[in-house]
């Protein structure tokens, strides 16, 4: 019999080595600390103990292939020192919905430098006077806020966008511009009409001289004509 428990909890063992997600929702503890997780689950990738009623994690194993934890809907408050020192290589934390108000509770995360995505949503702290440019100066290394960008490449869009609006005025400017340009041009295309009529007035007034002028001289040429004839008379 001792043999056979030997052999079950050696299966056991292996078989919780191998776990990779573990999912532990609505497991009610009762006086707010963790149980059931052993340091054997040494290939433990993501853990979920969500409206567990927690309010301590000083019972949390050694995780340290943990990356992603979801506490939400619990009671943590205080300090999360535990989380460094047990998951040391943890990149997403979820604790929204849990009793976090002070941005000091936070601060020992500063020293998981892997921590990329943090949720606090629906937790105290979030009500805090200038809450996220004060958890970005905590916590830089955060790329993700309370699923929203954790970053300056929003303000930068922000600036972008207003550059490329226009003011109201700018367009006035530019009907203004266009009045402008198409009254120019009217104003030259009528100038171009009355000089070309100027300038057939003076061709007219040209073939009008030149008519005169030949007609003068055909007459001058039939008077010299009759003197011809008068002479040789």
């Amino acid at each position: 019999a001792i043999i056979s428990s030997i052999l079950k909890l050696d299966i056991l063992n292996n078989t919780l080595k191998r776990v990779v997600e573990l999912v532990l929702e609505d497991c009610v503890s009762s006086d707010g600390h963790v149980h059931g997780l052993t340091d054997d689950f040494t290939q433990l990738e993501l853990l979920s103990i969500t409206s567990a009623s927690l309010s301590s994690l000083s019972n949390l194993p050694p995780l340290p292939t943990l990356r992603k934890m979801d506490l939400s809907d619990n009671s943590i408050s205080g300090s999360l020192e535990c989380l460094v020192e047990k998951c040391p290589v943890l990149s997403s934390l979820n604790l929204s919905g849990n009793k976090i108000k002070e941005l000091s509770s936070l601060q020992p995360l500063q020293r998981l430098h892997s921590l990329r995505s943090l949720k606090l949503l629906s937790c105290d702290i979030t009500m805090m006077s200038e809450y996220r440019t004060k958890v970005k100066e905590l916590l830089p290394q955060l790329v993700s806020l309370d699923n929203q960008p954790h970053s300056d490449h929003g303000e930068e869009d922000e600036d972008e966008d207003e550059e490329g609006d226009s003011l109201p005025g700018d367009e006035d400017d530019d009907d203004d511009d266009d009045d402008d340009e198409e009254e120019v041009g009217l104003s030259y295309l009528m100038k171009e009409g009355i000089q070309d009529e100027e300038d057939d007035g003076d061709y007219e007034e040209e073939e009008e001289d030149d008519e005169e002028d030949g007609g003068e001289k055909r007459k001058r040429g039939e008077e010299e004509e009759e003197d011809d004839e008068d002479d040789e008379e």
